[in-house]
């Protein structure tokens, strides 16, 4: 029986930019082929970098990459022929109508007479833009512009589809009608999909894998309910009122240890997470803990583990809080400009 090779593989990269910021830090892909992999992790995590190695717009300080069998930076021209590519920012040309910047794409890929009309037409009808195939893409929705930008990708039917942040921007319905695209791409027509995102939900539902990137590199990687199964028990996650000091801190750990069924603790500041076998039943014992301990409760909440659980677990961070952080910085760069 005779082994595919990986669609995607990636050994090692490691990317620094201007000022000592390492984007990445050792990172390792591996994508088989018909497969949806999702990199999920905040902005700043080393996502789109990867993007950009993986497909010859950027090279890494060291490490190897190859897509479809080609090496990225031995043979460009090759790689570059059997990938489509869907960046966060919108590739179209505004001003010219959808139809002209597919016909566009496809004579960029070598398609040309009725060959080119066919397969624009079945990519407008697909994406349901054939009626707007005549308006100039300026005047397109961010959800028509967004499928767009899909079909653009798909033009001359790669092996290897990329889609950075696809639905960054766009509405709650707009954003679940591209996840029914992305869905369709991969289980109808069996393509091959990277696939970067900070949305949690997101990666839940569309990636077969998921690797969680932290710090430009690879912290875990798995189906997403292998993941969330190797979390045993339940979460539960209880909001304080004041945040915790240093002495509050030590307190609360050394009286949150002496419960029985609790498997793992987490602190922060004004925040408790711990996995209990039986989230329900630790609930009481847990708040009575948190009352000795004189820490006030604001909120408590039991759920089953998410892929939110899972980043906390393998980066020792909560997500929500790496992702507010990564803003600032977003925030004050754009403030410096």
């Amino acid at each position: 029986m005779t082994t595919r090779a990986p669609a995607v593989e990636a050994r090692q990269l490691i990317k620094t930019y201007p000022g000592d910021v390492t984007a990445l830090n050792g990172m390792d892909i591996t994508v088989e082929p018909g497969t949806v992999l999702g990199l999920l992790g905040p902005n700043g995590a080393g996502k789109s970098t990867t993007v950009k190695i993986l497909t010859t717009l950027a090279r890494p300080d060291s490490g190897s990459a190859a897509v479809a069998g080609h090496d990225v930076l031995r043979h460009p021209d090759r790689v570059r022929r059997v990938i489509g590519v869907v960046a966060q920012n919108s590739g179209a040309d505004p001003v010219a109508t959808g139809r002209e910047n597919l016909r566009l794409q496809g004579r960029l890929h070598g398609l040309t007479g009725r060959a080119l009309n066919e397969r624009v037409a079945a990519l407008l009808e697909r994406f349901s833009l054939t009626d707007a195939a005549g308006r100039q893409v300026k005047g397109y929705s961010g959800g028509m512009r967004r499928r767009l930008d899909v079909a653009l990708g798909l033009v001359h039917r790669p092996e290897v589809l990329f889609l950075d942040e696809p639905t960054t921007g766009l509405d709650p319905e707009a954003r679940t009608a591209m996840w029914d695209e992305i869905g369709r791409l991969a289980g109808e027509e069996g393509l091959t999909i990277l696939l970067t995102t900070h949305h949690l939900e997101e990666a839940d539902r569309l990636a077969g894998r998921v690797a969680i990137v932290d710090r430009g590199r690879i912290v875990v990687e798995g189906t997403p309910d292998s993941l969330k199964g190797e979390l045993r028990g339940d979460a539960v996650h209880v909001e304080l009122r004041e945040p915790l000091g240093e002495a509050g801190s030590t307190l609360l750990r050394g009286a949150l240890a002496a419960l029985p069924g609790i498997n793992e603790t987490h602190l922060d500041a004004s925040r408790v997470s711990v996995r209990a076998d039986d989230g329900a039943a630790a609930m009481p014992a847990l708040l009575g803990a948190l009352e000795r301990a004189g820490v006030g409760v604001a909120a408590a909440t039991v759920a089953r583990p998410s892929l939110d659980d899972v980043y906390l677990r393998y980066a020792g961070r909560r997500y929500s809080d790496v992702e507010a952080e990564a803003a600032g910085h977003l925030a004050l760069a754009g403030g410096a400009r």
